[in-house]
């Protein structure tokens, strides 16, 4: 049986072996359960990974033994000896939940301010439970399973001083190799405290060194990739927008220094928020490397009175040991499937026309009739009016009034907004018998100061005291963390919703958060959110909804919970798109990206790129679409759309339901390429582009992955190669020029 300690010298135990084996459970690791336990012995078994962990039977501390592949017991560990300066064994120790101020230098993964102003806690282990299945968690969005998806244990721990209990809620999803922690922290003394700081998920990985993977950017830029070398001491990111953010997704990865896409350790973190965050890395003096995830501690600062419980948000930690690329994979599995509770999370998604790029706010009735003509003529199946339908006293004819209004403007819509909606749903998309769908845009969480509501409620918008209120975009951040702002919100919504056939909505949010009235409104704030958002999709599950923040500036969990996709970028520029898309796909399923075909030359970049290489990018998201007039269109380009609509339909089931292979990555080729093999393994499509002009110079292969070698696979319906030859030898394609691309289909025969 294991010992729960670790002997401080192998002598006192009269071994002269140069380590300590520590047997567990079975050797087989066929045979190892998904939780066993031994004792105050913890081990968290998937297909292929274990994260075990331990009670220290003489300080009642939890500490970290395994977080990587499948094993069934503990390996050869040295005892930490002799131990010399100011770091003591606590300083050394692999920590599952540690603090500040006995001894631990390293940063804590929490932090609580007593009633008499100490910020010292001592947790110990107090007991335990296992659950089947995973509960959720109250008041925010979390992954989901049944008794056979996921298992879960509770440690609890309790500070005898402050009497202050916490939970650590451990669950494992066997299939996907993913572990989720979050924590209960309950205040059960009869003083207040406050909680400056929470980590939701804290891991000491061992000694060693390691590369940090996360996501960088900026509105337009969303999602690029950064890779880094863990240091001695901290590093990492945070946002402080108030929200999730374009500059730094909540999502972050250690590897090994030799990892690849394919080959090589991946440990996986994604927190399951919309709010600010903070991911913390810290290489201490005795070379473990520390990760903390959680909510951002300097907008937080939460008080608990006597009996009051504060629940952290959910961190999804994946491992793999087939890269970064099997790592992502089976996060877009888990979130596919365990994540997003949207009916559409796998189900195709219609091609639509958005009205934004083209029209922007010049128009009227008679010209969203001639749009909606226009893309049902295409074979186009839905059309979205985008921003500017809405306002009355105040009409959102420019974006300085009329948000918070969430009425048809008249002026806009003489002969009514049911009316033009229904006209439009009766229209037939193309020469099929499908009538056309219609989608709407908003934008409920701003307030526009030229609006009715804000002149009747200026104290619903977030503030500080009489310090000024800043605009962003013209706009103010209504304070949901109201119940009667939430009330508004959803009885306007609503009201619209009910009033037309409208079969989507694209939920917008276009500035981050600046004056708030406590430390903790933000959290509050995002509570507020989820609630409205649980209550909207709750009482309209038959819409598709899509969340937006200026392009991509919350695409994270904790939207994808109540939306099955985000719009990944306002940068419709193709060539940009497939790095963004690329970066998104790192923790996010393209399942869930929102993608349009926009006009050339481009907005920002002034690019232009031809038709197909456009659509073929946009066919990699779930959500294929465009973003432009058809009545400014080219002859050709205007007969090719048909055709586009045709394939995406074909390709959209394998991009939405399959496996995404990112073969060539757009910051290391020329020739970007990505393949989505369907669930069942019997399609595939690869998607393989030329960015720059290639003459003079031969071409190289492309070498696919994920395919059975053993099969034989028929190439765009002509020559038929062998897995083996794929995967080994590849494909040769040829281009012409700039900006050119190639869709190939196979089939397992």
């Amino acid at each position: 049986m294991r010992p729960t300690s670790h002997p401080r010298s192998l002598t006192s135990l009269g071994l002269t072996a140069v380590g300590l084996f520590i047997p567990s459970i079975s050797a087989d690791t066929s045979k190892v359960q998904t939780l066993a336990i031994d004792g105050t012995s913890f081990a968290l078994n998937g297909n292929g990974v274990s994260y075990r962990f331990h009670v220290d039977n003489t300080t009642g501390d939890l500490l970290g033994d395994h977080f990587g592949g499948l094993v069934p017991e503990n390996g050869l560990m040295q005892p930490i000896d002799p131990i010399q300066g100011w770091v003591t064994l606590v300083g050394r120790q692999q920590r599952e939940f540690p603090d500040l101020g006995r001894g631990d230098f390293r940063t804590p993964a929490f932090q609580i301010q007593q009633a008499s102003g100490t910020t010292v806690s001592e947790l110990k282990y107090q007991s335990h439970e296992t659950r089947k299945g995973k509960p959720q968690l109250r008041g925010l969005p979390s992954t989901f399973g049944g008794d056979e998806d996921v298992s879960t244990i509770v440690v609890r721990l309790y500070d005898n001083y402050s009497a202050i209990a916490v939970d650590l809620s451990y669950s494992i999803f066997p299939k996907y190799d993913a572990v989720v922690r979050s924590v209960n922290l309950t205040n059960k003394g009869s003083g207040n405290i406050t909680l400056t700081k929470l980590s939701s998920f804290s891991v000491d990985l061992p000694y060693g060194d390691y590369d940090m993977v996360h996501l960088n950017g900026d509105w337009y830029r969303e999602a690029h990739k950064v890779r880094r070398r863990v240091e001695y001491g901290s590093q990492g990111f945070a946002s402080n927008a108030g929200y999730s953010s374009a500059q730094h997704n909540p999502f972050m990865a250690l590897v090994d220094p030799s990892t690849t896409e394919s080959q090589g350790q991946a440990w996986g973190f994604s927190l399951v928020y919309t709010g600010s965050h903070s991911f913390e890395v810290e290489k201490g003096s005795e070379g473990l490397t520390r990760a903390l995830v959680g909510v951002n501690p300097l907008s937080f600062s939460w008080p608990l009175g006597p009996g009051e419980t504060f629940t952290s948000p959910e961190v999804v930690a994946v491992y793999s040991d087939e890269g970064l690329g099997g790592m992502s994979r089976k996060f877009h599995r888990l979130y596919r499937n365990h994540l997003i509770k949207s009916k559409f999370a796998t189900e195709t998604r219609p091609a639509l026309l958005n009205s934004w790029e083209g029209l922007y706010f010049d128009y009227n009735e008679t010209t969203i009739a001639r749009l909606a003509k226009q893309t049902a003529e295409l074979g186009v199946r839905m059309f979205v009016l985008d921003d500017g339908w809405f306002g009355d006293k105040y009409p959102r004819i420019t974006d300085n009034a009329g948000l918070g209004d969430w009425v048809p403007n008249p002026e806009r819509f003489p002969s009514g907004f049911d009316k033009l909606i229904s006209n439009i749903t009766n229209l037939k998309s193309g020469n099929s018998s499908q009538n056309l769908k219609f989608g709407l845009w908003f934008e409920p969480e701003m307030v526009n100061p030229n609006s009715t509501l804000y002149h009747e409620h200026p104290d619903w918008a977030m503030h500080s005291g009489d310090y000024p209120r800043t605009l962003t975009r013209n706009e103010l951040v209504l304070n949901l963390a109201l119940p009667e702002v939430q009330d508004y919100v959803v009885d306007a919504v609503s009201k619209i919703l009910k009033g037309g056939n409208i079969s989507y909505v694209k939920w917008d949010n276009n500035r981050g958060i600046h004056e708030t009235p406590h430390p903790y409104t933000n959290h509050e704030y995002m509570l507020g959110v989820y609630q409205v958002f649980e209550r909207l999709t709750g009482a309209f599950p038959d819409i598709i909804w899509e969340g937006c923040a200026s392009g991509g500036a919350r695409f994270d969990p904790g939207i994808l919970h109540y939306f099955p996709q985000v719009w990944t970028s306002d940068d419709t520029d193709a060539v940009e798109r497939i790095t963004i898309q690329m970066g998104t796909s790192l923790v996010y399923p393209p399942s869930a990206m929102a993608a349009h075909v926009a006009a050339v030359p481009n907005g920002l970049t002034k690019r232009t790129t031809p038709l197909s290489f456009r659509a073929h990018v946009a066919m990699m998201a779930g959500s294929f679409g465009f973003e432009l007039d058809p009545a400014h269109l080219e002859e050709e380009d205007r007969k090719m759309i048909p055709e586009i609509v045709a394939l995406q339909e074909k390709i959209n089931p394998i991009v939405v339901k399959g496996d995404m292979w990112r073969l060539n990555l757009p910051d290391e080729s020329n020739w970007p390429a990505t393949l989505f093999i369907s669930e069942d393994g019997k399609q595939a499509v690869l998607f393989y582009f030329q960015i720059k002009a290639h003459f003079n110079n031969l071409f190289p292969t492309v070498k696919l992955q994920g395919l059975d070698p053993q099969a034989n696979y028929r190439v765009d319906g002509n020559m038929t190669l062998s897995g083996s030859t794929l995967m080994r030898f590849g494909l040769q394609y040829t281009f012409d020029g700039d900006y050119q691309s190639r869709v190939v289909m196979l089939e397992k025969q």
